[in-house]
């Protein structure tokens, strides 16, 4: 998905691994990368009666720093799977990390397609809730230093009047009023 960063929205990215794992055929890996709007779609021969296990997390690109960023809430994944005759198998939504099963009653090749749930207002939300947290680290950070800088300068009173009453005291001894 986007990498949300201090400046515009950058490219849309999305990371995606999924794990086909096979009972009858072994296990089989898949990692990918999918745009904003793209969808993928896998065709695999698989036996009557085999239990798919799908694992997949999504994560944004962030350009810039070319690094992976945790993904925004409410990020996920759509993922729908066809039998070989079309029928519907499996259509459902997912967050933005997970799991999804299903088992084929027909063999053949099946039909397995994913694809994000984002939208430009999804983008915009993630990018507030970044925004959000940056300014409350910043305020929880100013308001660390103003307080203690209000303790330094309570202390540094409380010294200028312990300095100043001594000082006091010992200029009225020196004229002999106390």
């Amino acid at each position: 998905m986007a990498g949300v960063g201090a400046g515009p929205l950058r490219a849309m990215w999305q990371q995606v691994l999924l794990l086909l794992a096979l009972c009858a055929t072994g296990a089989r890996g898949l990692y990918f990368h999918i745009g904003e709007t793209e969808k993928r779609c896998f065709i695999e021969e698989i036996p009557d009666e085999t239990m798919v296990i799908g694992n997949y997390r999504t994560q944004m690109w962030d350009k810039q720093k070319e690094v992976f960023l945790p993904s925004t809430p409410g990020l996920g994944m759509h993922v729908e799977v066809k039998d070989p005759d079309g029928k519907v198998v499996l259509s459902r939504q997912y967050g933005s990390e997970g799991r999804f099963t299903f088992t084929s009653h027909t063999p053949g090749d099946h039909q397995i397609c994913l694809h994000s749930n984002s939208t430009r207002m999804a983008l915009f939300a993630g990018g507030k809730l970044y925004r959000e947290e940056r300014f409350r680290l910043t305020s929880e950070s100013t308001n660390q230093r103003v307080l203690w800088w209000s303790i330094a300068q309570t202390v540094i009173l409380i010294l200028t009047g312990i300095w100043q009453m001594r000082h006091l005291k010992s200029f009225f001894e020196a004229k002999k009023l106390v």
